[in-house]
């Protein structure tokens, strides 16, 4: 059976300013979901989803139809409701995948599965990113060039506020000289999450075919398995052997 992704972004940028949407005619949700289809074909299915969606595109049904959710988040963090927070958050630990991109480490699910503040130093200088692989033999990082050359992109560094990953498979360097955690993989309950920093909307990221790799890699890593179930729960088990 095909992976069931949702593609979701606050897609806040595109509407308001013309560079943004020129770069990203069919919104950074439309590219990154043209990147899962181009890498990975009739292996996923894909659906896009925005802020302004009706329960922002993540209903009950419309979760229970998502094996792997992408999140693109920056202005409008705290527009997203805390129903549709708690009710991502409860899939996850039920065993969706969760892929959080870019400035997504501030979003409230991010933040609500890591439990700090997931903040980090940044500016935006057009400057050279070098994606480096620390985990060569991890599944995310298959088939991705050692460095992975991003040309522009905005600058992030350390201290970035989040636990330490159960795995790290990506570190990054700029031009200016900042180093940083840019591929991070989570468990949370039967969840796999994963936190991957490339993606400004101010630079066609999510068109780099090295980085569309990337996503789609992790969105295999990612899926659950058999199914997304329910969380765990405590139970009563009386002894009967």
């Amino acid at each position: 059976m095909p992976v069931k992704v949702t593609v979701w972004s606050e897609n806040y940028h595109e509407p308001r300013e013309e560079d943004v949407r020129l770069r990203y005619p069919d919104g950074i949700h439309g590219a990154i979901a043209a990147g899962l289809t181009e890498r990975l074909g009739d292996r996923v299915r894909v659906r896009t989803a925005i802020l302004e969606d009706p329960e922002h595109g993540l209903s009950e049904k419309d979760l229970a139809e998502t094996d792997v959710l992408t999140w693109w988040g920056h202005m409008a963090h705290e527009e997203v409701s805390d129903e549709v927070v708690e009710r991502v958050h409860q899939r996850v630990l039920a065993g969706m995948g969760l892929l959080v991109l870019h400035s997504g480490h501030y979003s409230k699910i991010f933040r609500k599965l890591m439990g700090t503040t997931c903040s980090l130093t940044w500016r935006d200088a057009a400057e050279r990113e070098l994606v480096w692989t620390v985990a060569p033999s991890h599944p995310i990082a298959e088939g991705v060039p050692r460095p992975l050359v991003i040309g522009e992109q905005e600058t992030y560094g350390e201290p970035f506020g989040i636990p330490d990953p159960d795995e790290l498979v990506f570190v990054s360097n700029f031009s200016g000289g900042e180093v940083f955690r840019s591929g991070c993989c989570y468990r949370r309950g039967l969840g796999r999450i994963f936190y991957f920093s490339p993606g400004d909307q101010g630079h066609p990221v999510y068109h780099h075919p090295d980085v569309r790799r990337v996503l789609a890699n992790a969105v295999l890593w990612a899926a659950p398995a058999s199914g997304v179930g329910e969380p765990l729960r405590n139970a009563h088990t009386p002894i009967t052997w």
